[in-house]
């Protein structure tokens, strides 16, 4: 189950110094030229999350462990990568292998730091990213299709069913529309996904602006969540120098510098709260004298199915889920005392897990 998010962007607009601070490494390249990073970096960090705290305090547990999502810093895209200018044909390659789209878009001037297309627009930059992927995104059906036909000449049933997907979204795209904006029935949305098109992965926004304000963001940013209202997607802005200096220092530290810019918390914790949220996640916990652990599991899973996230085994032998909520668990002070006020539930291999939801599975193999 991949649950990762691609860094993307054009050359110095912050990509590698965000992804040195979301995984708190050095492992990315951040310098002033375009291309520093060749090759997609991966990295993996944890979903901020304060419910495993109290759930820990209230479990008397020895250790936590929170969930973890995929972050992949990947080179940046010039103008004219969909025709392998640049480092196109290895960026749409490494975009291609992501589940959700991370954008980061300059949002402040800097006479030290060169832009790729010689001044700093926010919007424009966003422009030309998609149109790079809608060009990649036709090429690909245009290429598909001549195999496609011959298929569905032949009675091949899916075939039919994907050419008839490409005729109906091609239009819109060639107008300028990514195909996560096409509205489709449910059945060609859930064939869209075959097609591994660039602009159907899920979008956010990630605004990247000056120290000075890292607070309430500035005029620049404010445009781009402007227009990514217009674009049913989501907005975050940070300041990723800040983020970078935030994720080396210890936790005492770092809570003081936070205080003195008038922050309640890392910028990066939205980012990855609101880049789980694309993915379609939730959480949901075990607790123990061990451990306390955050996992995740698709929104809609079955309890099975989420069980089969801590091991196979579990889903396979699957008998049922003693489950309380969140609010019920911290409300009563704990499991056993929600046992005792009958709020935890015996549930079936038909339950839909809900977000925060603390489990223990019973499982026979």
């Amino acid at each position: 189950m991949g649950f990762n998010c691609g860094i993307v962007g054009l050359p110095n607009v912050g990509k590698s110094t965000l992804f040195n601070a979301l995984t708190s490494t050095a492992a990315a390249a951040a310098a002033n030229y375009p291309f520093c990073t060749i090759e997609p970096n991966t990295g993996r960090v944890p979903v901020p999350d304060p419910r495993l705290d109290v759930i820990a305090r209230l479990g008397k547990s020895a250790r936590i462990v929170p969930t973890q999502l995929e972050v992949v810093d990947i080179a940046g895209l010039v103008r004219g990568a969909s025709k392998g200018e640049g480092l196109g044909n290895q960026f749409l390659g490494a975009i291609r292998g992501v589940d959700a789209i991370l954008q980061v878009l300059r949002c402040f001037e800097d006479d030290d730091v060169t832009h790729v297309e010689g001044s700093v627009d926010p919007l424009r930059d966003a422009e030309l990213i998609e149109t790079e992927l809608l060009l990649a995104d036709i090429d690909s059906l245009e290429r598909r299709e001549t195999g496609l036909a011959k298929r569905a000449k032949g009675g091949d049933k899916e075939a039919k069913a994907q050419l008839a997907l490409i005729e109906a979204i091609r239009p819109a795209m060639q107008d300028g529309t990514p195909a996560r904006r096409i509205v489709l029935d449910p059945t060609q949305q859930e064939g869209l996904g075959a097609l591994q098109l660039l602009t159907a992965k899920p979008l956010l926004y990630v605004a990247n602006v000056e120290e000075g304000s890292a607070r309430g963001g500035n005029a620049l940013s404010a445009k781009v969540e402007a227009f990514a209202e217009t674009q049913g997607a989501a907005a975050v802005t940070v300041t990723a120098a800040i983020e970078a200096e935030l994720a080396q220092l210890a936790d005492e530290e770092r809570a003081e510098y936070l205080a003195e810019l008038g922050l309640e918390e890392p910028g990066l914790n939205r980012v990855i709260r609101e880049g789980y949220g694309l993915l379609g996640l939730l959480t949901f916990f075990t607790v123990g004298p061990k451990e306390a652990r955050a996992w995740t599991t698709r929104k809609g899973s079955t309890a099975p199915q989420a069980a089969g996230v801590i091991h196979t085994d579990f889903e396979r032998g699957f008998i049922a889920a003693e489950t309380t909520s969140y609010d019920d668990f911290v409300r009563l002070g704990g499991e056993q005392a929600a046992k005792e006020a009958g709020r935890m539930r015996l549930e079936g291999k038909q339950y839909v897990v809900q977000d925060g939801d603390i489990m223990l599975f019973r499982f026979n193999v």
